[in-house]
């Protein structure tokens, strides 16, 4: 895994998005190379904004790739899906420059140059990926490890390695104190020279430790015998985090919190958060404020009730707030203390709510709350008390939630979509308590670029 802005990314991944906008952009200069000839060519890129203009529609291609999902685990195992998509990419690409070419006209490439490039581009694309799913099928390119333990953790990780090639990684033994689950002629015996043999017998480079308690059950002896001798140790619990993005809750142990790296926010930190959501709140008051006057004026008219919906929720150390949104339901059909969260084709939903809510325009008025302090711009998501409180009685560590500020968005809302039961709140705590342990500027800028989005294609709303 390759950590980047304090998140994680398979490195397959990585690198196929590098090959990919690399093709790219090749494609665009063998197209300037065909339509202009090598001279013409040559003179075009390097004295007329050549490398510039291709070089934008390469960073535009490549975004457009990211934004339709194509780097995602499922699209990238499903051929038909990932075809159907980058057909998607080069119809936004043809219709977003069409608009940037008017914009700015001395930027414009070539007619010709553009749609040659474009169409050798999504070619290439499409035989690289062909490639790269061929890759991931062979065994040898992949790394063996062996997993100790056959808790809920072991699952876990060996269900994202089964289901997830891209991430490289082929799981050949998993073994544990009281049972073995081996390939091959792995067979019981006692539990360090087991775990040796079968390390030796397959050259294996990587155990992971992923055991549900290891108090005097974890061959420690073995595994730092292993570790002189060049074997990767890693906690399953790490690992996880880093491939998933979230923190196992089944595997989570108050020492862990204790003694992790993280779960600290420096003063440097919490004074950057107040002035980046000072600055964000008000330049989208600024900016919004016309649209915010529209939205007024079309709730008015929709329905009976007040335009502002105001709701108690729970901030930093569990103080409680006044939250605003603009109303998008009927009128006194939801308070605080019977807080029912929206399900699909609700009936409570006005007509303009259901827009509001689609297109996230409800969560403006939340720009007050940020100006004022009550939150930030990133952070996890408030509730209200009594789903809090609902929440506290069945999920371990959920208090954790509290050591921080919310935020109108955050890394739970990017990664997963709304929740309404306990088990997706249960899930939402694990992406929170991995932001909380992992909160920096690298990781607010990747939220606020998911966030964008998700706006922009009007994803999980209800």
């Amino acid at each position: 895994m390759i950590r980047l802005f304090n998140a994680y990314f398979p490195v397959r991944t990585v690198c196929l998005g590098a090959t990919e906008a690399l093709l790219a952009a090749l494609a665009f200069l063998l197209a300037t190379v065909a339509t202009m000839g090598t001279l013409d060519a040559s003179i075009a890129l390097a004295y007329e904004q050549g490398l510039v203009k291709i070089a934008i529609v390469v960073g535009v291609f490549s975004l457009c790739m990211y934004y339709f999902d194509l780097y995602d685990a499922l699209i990238l195992s499903n051929q038909r899906e990932a075809f159907i998509r980058l057909v998607q990419v080069f119809g936004t690409v043809c219709l977003l420059f069409a608009a940037f070419y008017y914009l700015f006209p001395s930027l414009r490439l070539d007619l010709g140059i553009f749609l040659i490039g474009l169409v050798l581009a999504v070619g290439e694309v499409a035989l690289c990926r062909r490639v790269f799913l061929f890759m991931n099928t062979i065994d040898r390119f992949a790394e063996p490890c062996a997993i100790l333990g056959n808790a809920a953790l072991a699952k876990a990780l060996l269900e994202q390695f089964v289901t997830r090639p891209e991430l490289g990684t082929r799981v050949v033994c998993q073994l544990s104190d009281d049972s073995i689950a081996a390939k091959g002629d792995c067979q019981s015996s006692t539990w360090g020279e087991e775990l040796k043999r079968v390390v030796e017998q397959n050259r294996i480079r990587r155990v992971i430790v992923a055991m549900g308690d290891q108090r005097g059950r974890l061959p420690v002896e073995t595994l730092l015998e292993l570790k002189t001798e060049g074997v990767r140790v890693e906690d399953g619990v790490e690992l996880y985090q880093s491939i998933t993005g979230k923190i196992s809750l089944h595997s989570l142990r108050l020492s862990w919190l204790v003694f992790s790296p993280g779960f600290q926010v420096s003063r440097l930190m919490l004074v950057y958060k107040r002035l980046i959501s000072l600055c964000l709140s008000i330049a989208g008051l600024l900016l919004m404020l016309p649209v915010m006057v529209v939205i007024a004026i079309a709730i008015r008219l929709d329905s009976a009730g007040p335009i502002i919906f105001r709701q108690k929720r729970v901030g930093k150390n569990g103080r409680i707030f006044t939250l605003y949104k603009f109303r998008s339901m009927i009128h006194d059909v939801e308070q605080d203390n019977n807080f029912k969260p929206a399900c699909k084709d609700d009936s409570r939903i006005t007509r303009v709510g259901a827009l509001l809510r689609r297109t996230r325009l409800d969560e403006l008025p939340q720009l007050f709350n940020i100006l004022r302090g009550d939150m930030y711009f990133i952070g996890p998501r408030p509730f209200v008390p009594n789903q809090e409180e609902e929440c506290i009685r069945h999920i371990p560590f959920y208090k954790q939630r509290w050591s921080v500020r919310p935020g109108a968005t955050g890394w739970a809302q990017v990664n997963r979509d709304y929740c309404s039961t306990i088990e997706d709140n249960a899930e939402k705590l694990s992406y929170d308590l991995f932001y909380i342990k992992n909160v920096s500027v690298g990781l607010d800028l990747l939220i606020l670029f998911k966030s964008m989005k998700i706006l922009l294609l009007g994803r999980g709303g209800r």
